[in-house]
């Protein structure tokens, strides 16, 4: 009996072990195809038994921080759950309660001893207040004193003057998964930046909360701008982590030069699972059906339609004076993120897609519908229509009348390519 148990527990032994070696072995990637090979790509996988962001596995990049003058690329999404401990005395009993606080990223490397140098902050700015396109001056954080450099307008790519003093960069942004969502566009000049300075990035990654999507047209490189600056389509699905080795991969960046870079994972997550964002990730996205509806209601920015910029629906509804008179209708007036709305204090008609079901792909039948009942179809289209679709195509597809299937035909084969493409920089299932 007890030759028995020894072999059972040596055969326990030996099945943990070769698991443990193969996930170790599945889990970590260095690209060291190029000769180059101390630009080196890794990413590392675990497994837990919660959903971990990338700042909340913050026992892996710790200690890659630990003694270094570290600059921080984040805004309000930038944030961690953190657990704590609170002791309540009742009738002279102590009971222990474990509570989940939000901690902001910057907060944290500070109270950790991390020597913060510089906060830079996307479009939106650091608190993520500041409206679309919105020039945002460089500043100070009033809680921490710590300088504030903005990434938008005509400083987009940090200078290597604001770099000074900077041995690590951390980039810690929540993407939604479209590719006119400039934070993307941010990531892109960053990785210059810091390839161009020798300054390796760090990546803290993050769920996409359209993870599962990949559809639309994909972009033309003539069609280039800071909403679309890679040929990808409109939904890519992969987190911002998974488009950092992107970007590295396909050499992308200016001169082929490729960033030193590191992307700490989310841990326990898939792509096909439901991912509510905590907070805002800009003032005009307040929540998930908005974030699911991003994609394809971005298509109204391009045109005379209203999106629900200055009403507490944004990207959750449609309408303009010039469609058709319907059951449904809102009148824009200024709010926060929205300083001058589109048909500002005019009554809008339009529909309201706010309580409908999820959709699972890029829809194109509402800008179709609006398109086909303005009033004035030669003033529905603007100049920044072609820059958010990335072809020209899309807007004489739907001016001659194509049905949206014919349309969705001709995307088949640049998706088909990309998704191809897209399999070599996938961490998560």
């Amino acid at each position: 009996m007890k030759y028995y148990f020894l072999c059972l527990s040596l055969l326990c032994l030996l099945i943990c072990c070769g698991g443990r070696k193969k996930i170790e072995n599945r889990g970590k990637k260095i690209d060291d195809t190029e000769k180059n090979k101390e630009i080196s790509t890794i990413y590392e996988v675990s497994t837990s038994a919660d959903l971990k962001t990338g700042a909340e596995n913050y026992t892996t990049y710790l200690p890659i921080l630990a003694e270094k003058k570290v600059g921080v690329v984040t805004n309000q999404t930038g944030i961690l759950k953190i657990e704590s401990e609170n002791i309540i005395v009742e009738n002279g009993t102590k009971e222990y309660q474990h509570i989940l606080s939000n901690v902001h990223l910057v907060d944290f490397l500070i109270e950790r001893k991390v020597q913060v140098q510089k906060i830079y902050a996307p479009e939106h700015g650091f608190r993520g207040t500041a409206d679309a396109g919105e020039l945002i001056n460089d500043g100070k954080d009033t809680k921490t004193g710590l300088p504030i450099i903005s990434l938008y307008g005509d400083n987009k790519k940090p200078k290597s003057e604001q770099l000074k003093g900077i041995d690590i960069m951390v980039f810690d942004l929540q993407d939604v998964g479209a590719r006119f969502y400039t934070y993307i566009s941010s990531l892109h000049y960053v990785m210059e930046a810091c390839a161009e300075n020798n300054i390796p990035l760090i990546v803290l990654d993050r769920p996409n909360p359209n993870g599962s999507i990949v559809d639309g047209p994909v972009l033309e490189k003539e069609f280039t701008s800071f909403v679309g600056m890679h040929s990808i389509p409109v939904l890519h699905g992969m987190t911002i982590g998974e488009y950092a080795l992107m970007i590295n991969g396909e050499k992308w960046l200016k001169n082929g030069v490729r960033c030193q870079l590191r992307v700490i994972p989310c841990l326990n997550y898939n792509r096909n699972m439901k991912y509510s964002l905590p907070v805002k990730p800009s003032p005009n996205l307040p929540n998930d059906q908005s974030i699911n509806l991003y994609a394809s209601l971005c298509f109204f920015e391009g045109t005379n339609v209203s999106v629900g910029r200055g009403t507490e629906k944004q990207f959750q509804i449609y309408g303009s004076p010039f469609l058709t008179i319907t059951d449904y209708s809102f009148t824009p007036k200024p709010n926060l993120g929205a300083k001058d709305p589109m048909h500002n204090g005019k009554l809008c008609y339009g529909e309201d897609l706010s309580t409908i079901e999820k959709v699972n792909r890029l829809e194109l039948k509402w800008l179709i519908k609006a398109y086909e009942s303005t009033s004035d179809k030669k003033a529905f289209f603007n100049s920044f229509f072609v820059k958010l679709a990335g072809t020209n195509k899309l807007q004489e597809q739907i001016e001659k009348g194509i049905p949206e299937n014919e349309i969705r035909k001709s995307w088949e084969k640049g998706l088909k390519e990309f998704k191809e493409m897209r399999k070599n920089y996938l961490i998560y299932a």
